[in-house]
């Protein structure tokens, strides 16, 4: 399960870091152990069991759109399907308070996708946090999503969180 972002205090509590929070929601919630940076895989990483199914949690530490480096490295050592790769991401077409699942699919204009897509091909697993609202009319794509939640959204994104964790 790879979460997309951006590492780097800058970045925290951004729209463009759902992913990296999603990920680290559901580290917690079910008692992983701390996050090792693993330059192999140019990832920050932790790994458990969960029901007798073992899960690797990945917050590349790549730029987020060059997130395809990580998730080609992790894909590769591990020896993984694409079908058993899940990316977390937030989705600027879709409206904040929106969770959807898909699998396959184009990038959406997403940097980070195209990055993932053109290392791996595009038949992986996809959660898609909606992350849009109305100051996306007033503001250029690229500061909208390198921009933090409202107070509002910033409160509901825990309930968000904990409806991602039963996806996974």
């Amino acid at each position: 399960v790879i979460g997309l972002g951006n590492i780097g205090k800058q970045y925290e509590g951004t729209r463009h870091n759902t992913g990296f929070a999603a990920v680290d929601f559901y580290a917690k919630e079910n008692d992983f152990p701390d996050w090792q940076e693993k330059p192999k895989f140019k990832a920050i990483v932790t790994e458990d069991f969960v029901a007798g199914k073992k899960i690797i949690l990945a917050k590349p530490t790549t730029l987020y759109n060059l997130s395809g480096e990580s998730v080609r490295a992790l894909k590769d050592f591990y020896k993984l399907a694409n079908r058993d790769i899940l990316v977390i991401h937030d989705e600027l077409d879709l409206p904040f308070d929106t969770v959807k699942s898909k699998l396959g699919g184009g990038s959406a204009g997403s940097n980070g996708l195209k990055s993932i897509i053109s290392h791996i091909g595009e038949d992986f697993k996809r959660i898609r946090i909606g992350i849009k609202n109305e100051m996306l009319e007033k503001m250029d794509p690229a500061d909208f999503v390198l921009s933090k939640f409202t107070k509002q959204e910033a409160d509901k994104l825990q309930t968000l969180m904990a409806d991602i964790a039963t996806k996974l």
